[in-house]
C-alpha cells in the first residue's frame, strides 16, 4: 500500500493529506481508491493520442470485472484496488462507470451542458466520495449517497476552473456550452487569447453553481451528521479559498491558477475536520 500512498501524495496532495485524519485501519483503503483514481485521471496526461489512452482504460476496466488478461500481480494499484473491493464488498461498476465517463477526457468534444458537466463530476468525484464514504462506513446511506453527489460535483466544477490552463493549452474544454452561450461565447472563441471579460463572466457563473452545491452538501450533511464519514469529504474545507480566488481573479483564467499556499490549504482541511466531526 506504500506505493498507493506515495502517488497520491506525488499527484493529489489534499486528498493524501484527508485520509490522514481516517482511522487508521481504513486508512490503505482508502488510499487504494484514491491512487486508482490518481492514475484514471493521469492516462490523458501520458498519451499524444486517443488510442493508446483507451488501450490504457480498457486494460483497468477488465482488471475490475476480471476478464482474463493476463495477471495484475506487477501493478500494485490495481492490486491494492482489487483487495479493497474484496474486503469491503464495494460495487464494482461504480468504477468501472468511472473508467468509461474518462474516455470523454482523450478527446477535444465540447461538453454539451451544464446538466452533463454535472453527470460527468458525479461519475468521476462523487463516486469516489461515496466508495469512501462505503469504506468508513460498511453501510449503504441515502443521505451519505446525496452528500457524496453535492460534494463530487463542487469539487469537480472547481477542478475544471483550476485546470483551465492546461485544458485551454491542449485546445480541450470541459466548461459547457450553455453556460458559454448564456455569455455569447463560442468554444472557439473562448479559446482565443480574447474576449476576457466575458470568460471571467463564465468563470463567476460557474463559482456560483459550485457555490449551490456546497450549500447542498452542507444541508445534507446536516440531516446525515455522520462523524465517521468526516474525513471522505475534508476536501470541500479548501474549495472556498479558490471560489474566493478565482472570483477576485484579476488575470486571465486561462493563462494561471489562482495559488493557495499549502498551510492555508492545510489549516481548511484542519477546520473542516472539527467542524464534520462535532
Amino acid at each position: 500500500m506504500d506505493h498507493c500512498a506515495d502517488l497520491v501524495r506525488q499527484y493529489d496532495r489534499d486528498r493524501y493529506l484527508t485520509a490522514l485524519f481516517s482511522p487508521a485501519k481504513h486508512r490503505d483503503a482508502l488510499m487504494s481508491l484514491y491512487a486508482f483514481d490518481v492514475e484514471i485521471k493521469r492516462v490523458s496526461d501520458l498519451v499524444s493520442d486517443p488510442m493508446p489512452g483507451e488501450i490504457r482504460l480498457q486494460w483497468w476496466s477488465d482488471a475490475i470485472a476480471n476478464v482474463e488478461h493476463g495477471s495484475i500481480e506487477g501493478h500494485p494499484v490495481a492490486a491494492a484496488l482489487l483487495e479493497t473491493i474484496k474486503t469491503y464488498d464495494l460495487p464494482a461498476q461504480p468504477l468501472l462507470d468511472l473508467i468509461e465517463a474518462r474516455r470523454f477526457d482523450l478527446y477535444n468534444d465540447p461538453m454539451p451542458s451544464l446538466t452533463d458537466l454535472e453527470g460527468y463530476s458525479g461519475e468521476t468525484v462523487s463516486a469516489v466520495l461515496q466508495l469512501s464514504a462505503l469504506v468508513l462506513s460498511g453501510t449503504k446511506d441515502p443521505k451519505s449517497a446525496d452528500m457524496s453527489g453535492h460534494a463530487g460535483v463542487a469539487l469537480g466544477l472547481t477542478a475544471i476552473l483550476l485546470h483551465l490552463p492546461k485544458h485551454s493549452a491542449k485546445k480541450q474544454l470541459f466548461l459547457p456550452l450553455d453556460v458559454l452561450q448564456r455569455h455569447g461565447l463560442t468554444p472557439e472563441e473562448f479559446l482565443l487569447d480574447e474576449e476576457y471579460d466575458r470568460v471571467a463572466a463564465v468563470v463567476r457563473e460557474m463559482c456560483e453553481h459550485i457555490r449551490h452545491h456546497l450549500d447542498r452538501f452542507e444541508s445534507a450533511n446536516t440531516q446525515t451528521g455522520n462523524q465517521e464519514l468526516a474525513s471522505a469529504y475534508l476536501q470541500i474545507g479548501i474549495l472556498p479559498l479558490y471560489l474566493k480566488a478565482l472570483e477576485s481573479q484579476s488575470s486571465d483564467p486561462r493563462q494561471t491558477i489562482p495559488a493557495i499556499a499549502q498551510w492555508r490549504r492545510q489549516w481548511a482541511l484542519w477546520k473542516t475536520a472539527r467542524r464534520l466531526t462535532r
